[in-house]
């Protein structure tokens, strides 16, 4: 079987939620329920924390947490993401999945949908998209998937895409979960910003752009991220009674 890493980039400083990784939701930091939910899927291997701070790292391993401290210069989280997976050890063909840390409410199915297409050898990259309704569509916030019949990104945007001339389309969002096999993470670092990624700051735009297909597998679940403070008494809440806690 492939070997499934996933890993969970927690930076402490943010613009918006200084020290978000260590907020308390039920007793337990946010990067403890993006673990621990990371862990219920049955087709990953090992989950880590990667993180430039000492006090998520020792609060991590306080809680007995797998966790790495990665360099503080990193531009995106998947450059931290590939420095924990060097780190591991990771294999040329190991599948690495990005699990965004300010997702407490992960559902493991999603991961499960994520890894299922690597199955197939000539998949490489892998993501998320669910059904948004018109008016999501306009939000700049929302990333926008146009999708081949076979399952292929055709294309990101934050505008919305498809444009119907006749008929409101349907419209596809994107969540922000990747897999991407080792030797795919290397190349992406190597490969530098691209034009459309630094127009529409969307990184995996530079995948597109060099000739390397994504796969976008569909789910029903929603993404359900901590952006502000305020946000997290809405998370907790729709956690509570879950038997992922």
């Amino acid at each position: 079987m492939t070997e499934v890493i996933a890993i969970i980039p927690a930076r402490y400083e943010s613009s918006r939620f200084p020290g978000k990784p260590l907020a308390l939701i039920h007793g337990k930091p946010m990067f403890w329920h993006v673990m621990h939910r990371a862990s219920l899927c049955p087709l990953v291997r090992t989950v880590a924390l990667a993180t430039d701070d000492e006090r998520i790292l020792q609060a991590a391993k306080d809680l007995g947490m797998t966790a790495l401290m990665t360099s503080p210069q990193h531009a995106s989280g998947t450059d931290r993401v590939l420095e924990a997976a060097r780190l591991l050890g990771a294999g040329p063909d190991s599948v690495i999945v990005n699990v965004q840390g300010d997702e407490p409410a992960l559902n493991p199915e999603m991961l499960t949908e994520l890894i299922r297409p690597f199955d197939d050898p000539s998949v490489q990259v892998t993501t998320l998209g669910h059904a948004i309704t018109a008016q999501e569509a306009q939000s700049a916030d929302r990333v926008k998937i146009v999708r081949a019949l076979d399952g292929r990104a055709l294309y990101f945007s934050r505008a919305p895409v498809p444009f119907g001339r006749d008929n409101t389309p349907e419209f596809l969002g994107h969540i922000g979960l990747y897999g991407l096999r080792m030797r795919i993470l290397e190349k992406f670092s190597a490969l530098g910003e691209s034009p459309l990624e630094r127009l529409e700051k969307l990184e995996q735009l530079r995948l597109l752009e060099a000739g390397i297909p994504i796969h976008v597998a569909l789910t029903r679940h929603k993404s359900h991220g901590v952006d502000r403070p305020e946000d997290l008494q809405r998370v907790s809440i729709l956690m509570r009674g879950e038997h992922h806690i």
